[in-house]
């Protein structure tokens, strides 16, 4: 392993003190000189991670308000975000309406992800359709198809949101395949019941059929049943019909002001 000299010269003569105080042995005081470089190696690793990752966010497991969406089992949730469905290849579905907290928690883990050292992707699955197609017309599918594939985790949001034409939902299908193949992990978050994925796949049943067959194989899905962040928000502030700041209706209804 190369060594940052500077690094290492510049802490030698205070770690070499307090080795020769505590008797450290060789071995001990080397790994203590070494700890710094390990660390900002590791750190490096991670920012590159986290510089290829496309997440749009960076949101934290800490940052969920579990109390808001009771329907959740956090255990099971903590557990996921020890990163072992990772290594056992288990892929992640989020279902739920808009707004329930699907992409935060899938961001969540995919952040873990990349703070372990591993590689991840995150792409909005219309993003993913686009960037396909746009592969294919430059006949560069292997080589995408690749890119799409090496990652330890693919994040795919909002999967259901806009209808694929034919060609894109084949695409998707692809990468849904690809990655079963070589056991990847992969997170989908959805507002669509599994018997709508036929929508998602252009209206071929068939093709929507074969795709849950292989991300369910080795699955944990999750439905989130709850009320929408972003309308509690607007109902605090009074901004959404319903509001808990509304004033209450003058009783006998509301009077024109102009009589």
């Amino acid at each position: 392993m190369q060594i940052d000299a500077a690094t290492a010269h510049a802490q030698l003569d205070s770690i070499a003190q307090q080795a020769a105080a505590a008797h450290w042995s060789y071995s001990h005081f080397l790994g203590r000189l070494l700890e710094p470089e390990i660390a900002a190696r590791r750190q490096r690793v991670i920012n590159t991670c986290l510089h290829f990752s496309g997440l749009p966010w960076l949101k934290r497991l800490s940052d969920f308000d579990f109390a808001f969406q009771p329907a959740i089992d956090r255990t099971l949730i903590e557990e996921l975000a020890t990163g072992r469905f990772l290594d056992e290849g288990r892929n992640i579905i989020f279902q739920g309406s808009p707004g329930v907290g699907k992409t935060h928690l899938a961001i969540a883990l995919g952040l873990g992800c990349a703070e372990r050292g591993q590689r991840m992707l995150f792409l909005t699955a219309l993003d993913l359709a686009r960037r396909m197609k746009t592969a294919f017309a430059q006949n560069r599918m292997p080589h995408y198809l690749k890119m799409l594939t090496t990652p330890k985790l693919l994040i795919v949001d909002e999967v259901g949101y806009l209808g694929l034409d034919h060609e894109q939902a084949s695409l998707l299908f692809q990468v849904i395949c690809s990655r079963y193949e070589k056991q990847s992990a992969t997170i989908i978050t959805s507002n669509k019941a599994f018997s709508e994925w036929g929508h998602v796949f252009a209206g071929d049943a068939v093709m929507a059929s074969a795709a849950l067959d292989r991300l369910l194989h080795r699955a944990t899905v999750i439905n989130i049943k709850g009320d929408s962040y972003r309308m509690k928000a607007k109902r605090l502030t009074g901004l959404f019909p319903g509001s808990v700041a509304l004033p209450d209706a003058p009783k006998g209804g509301l009077r024109n002001k102009s009589k």
